[in-house]
């Protein structure tokens, strides 16, 4: 049940967000026409079509080599609110922390700086988001795992050593 273009998550989608404000099919088409060629969808449950999981594998940078699962909750409030989202995948990063919590500007609901959740937004702009935190989105200033950007502003090489180590153990 990959997403490889073949409709079958508009057809999900479209049956979980009957009646609300932005049209799904029409989402869902641009989610599937331009999904980075680095991510993969997966339903895991059919009988819970608003939970998907996404893969991330990066083809570049400190976690290229590294398959990082994602759990996508979409809430009946979508699109006023953001979906929820989390990290399966245990990592060394300093915009994610080790169980899961991801510093993303647009899955923010409130944000000072505009830059967090609106209606306008969409799945496809979570995906490339989340996709992007593996190479420009990728934060040592702005830290959530404040003990992984330390690392790296301390010591590069070794930083990189335990990014790699981590692929091997937990993103295989």
């Amino acid at each position: 049940m990959q997403l490889q273009g073949g409709g079958f998550l508009g057809y999900q989608l479209a049956h979980r967000w009957q009646g609300q404000h932005r049209s799904p099919a029409g989402e869902v088409a641009e989610l599937e026409a331009n999904l980075p060629c680095t991510c993969k969808v997966y339903f895991p449950d059919p009988n819970k079509l608003h939970c998907f999981q996404l893969t991330v594998t990066p083809d570049e940078g400190y976690y290229q080599g590294g398959k990082f699962q994602f759990e996508t909750e979409v809430p009946d409030a979508y699109n006023m609110v953001p979906p929820k989202v989390r990290c399966l995948t245990r990592i060394w990063h300093p915009n994610i922390t080790e169980t899961g919590e991801i510093c993303l500007s647009l899955l923010r609901e409130h944000s000072i700086d505009g830059t967090g959740w609106a209606p306008t937004r969409t799945l496809k702009d979570v995906v490339w988001g989340l996709n992007s935190l593996f190479t420009d989105l990728l934060n040592f200033d702005d830290p959530l795992n404040i003990e992984a950007a330390e690392h790296h502003l301390r010591d590069k090489e070794d930083f990189r050593n335990k990014v790699e180590d981590y692929i091997k153990r937990y993103a295989r």
